[in-house]
């Protein structure tokens, strides 16, 4: 597994990892590393290569592209100088960015095969991040990089059906790409119950602190709140670019006791932060990039039992409906504040959406779907073997 995040804070990779290594395989993770972690370390049967630091403070595009560079040097060397150790079968990319799957380039001279795995499509994903038109030359170059990361690769798997849709109209082969959603991994997301009463009601979100994420959105939703609920308070666990903002947002409202700002935590321990919750928040802009990236936390909340209250984009309303979360009008904070307090104030509602839920998360969860992974690297390895010249050192 290849990937530019913190493995221990990325469910997707960490899911992967650990499926494969349950059912018997040696699974590596080269990753980026936090200030106090060790450079290498085993998570649960998997080996984290921790290969570069990375603070989350990029405050424009150069230093945020400097960062992916090095990381592809670094983890280029990595894989050169370990393949010919380890004789990896499979090297498993994540985006972004979608270069990242070049560092594998002698791996797969000699015989490895490779899957990338778009988390986000990387031309859209630069475009909101930096404010770029789809007109604009380094979108276009991004395009271009897509379409070449994609042929290098022997296999894509795209995060969501909408952005399948979209790969398939520009840059790859129906048979070529198969959609997994980030499905939530019920040994780790599963409900749970509550601790004792509070005189708080809790409304969280976990997870980046992206412009498209809406987080803004949500702060102005809880200035109205909480002049007719003052008993509520919103909680973020995350952090990204838009934090400083964001917290100075709150100071300008008045809301520094209402909306508390904590540090992103390791998935073992959100999901515990993220059961005690009363409500969860996906607040995202209904954008060309917001509103086709599929939220993680939907489902997670969903398996968790909690009820939540979800930006009515267009990839939400392509797998969700009234019956499984709480719509509102996109960017507009009057209505999610008013649906904020109609949950507050409907606890029968609160307890439908958690029913129908737990209903929908018995088909919309990893154990029920991780055979069409299993299916994916069981035959990419077997052409690996195939086709990689044997010696009595080799894996059979």
């Amino acid at each position: 597994m290849l990937s530019y995040s913190f493995y221990e804070t990325d469910p997707r990779v960490m899911r992967y990892a650990e499926t494969l290594v349950k059912r018997g395989d040696n699974v590596d993770v080269v990753a980026l590393r936090r200030t106090n972690q060790d450079p290498v370390g085993i998570v649960r049967r998997v080996r984290v290569f921790r290969v570069q630091k990375r603070p989350i403070d990029e405050k424009n595009r150069w230093t945020y592209f400097i960062r992916l560079v090095r990381f592809w040097l670094n983890s280029a060397l990595f894989l050169t100088t370990k393949y010919f150790k380890e004789k990896y079968k499979l090297i498993h990319v994540h985006n972004v960015p979608d270069f990242l799957v070049f560092a594998a380039f002698v791996p797969k001279l000699f015989g490895a095969r490779i899957i990338l795995d778009i988390h986000d499509i990387v031309p859209e994903f630069y475009a909101n991040k930096f404010r770029k038109s789809k007109d604009s030359l380094i979108f276009k170059t991004l395009l271009f990089i897509e379409k070449i990361a994609i042929a290098f690769s022997d296999h894509v798997i795209i995060s969501n059906d909408i952005w399948r849709h979209k790969l398939l109209s520009r840059s790859v082969d129906e048979t070529k790409c198969t959609t997994i959603l980030n499905y939530p991994d019920e040994t780790t997301f599963s409900t749970r119950a509550k601790k004792e009463k509070r005189n708080t009601f809790i409304i969280l979100y976990p997870g980046t602190l992206n412009w498209h994420q809406g987080l803004d959105i949500a702060i102005r939703a809880m200035a109205i709140v909480c002049k007719k609920a003052p008993e509520v308070e919103l909680h973020i666990y995350g952090e990204g670019r838009e934090r400083p903002h964001l917290e100075k947002l709150c100071q300008e409202l008045k809301l520094n006791d209402k909306v508390r700002f904590k540090n992103i935590l390791p998935q073992d321990e959100i999901v515990g932060v993220m059961a005690q919750a009363d409500l969860g928040v996906v607040p995202k802009r209904n954008d060309s990039f917001g509103g086709e990236a599929f939220s993680t936390k939907i489902l997670q909340f969903m398996a968790i039992g909690v009820p939540v209250i979800v930006s009515k984009t267009k990839i939400d309303s392509y797998y969700f409906n009234d019956s499984l979360v709480q719509f509102f009008k996109p960017e507009n904070e009057k209505d999610l504040a008013r649906n904020i307090l109609l949950l507050i104030e409907d606890k029968e509602q609160r307890n439908r959406l958690v029913t129908n839920s737990c209903k929908f998360i018995e088909s919309y969860n990893w154990d029920k779907n991780k055979d069409k992974y299993f299916t994916i690297v069981n035959s990419l390895a077997i052409n690996s073997v195939r086709e990689t010249t044997q010696d009595p050192n080799s894996p059979k």
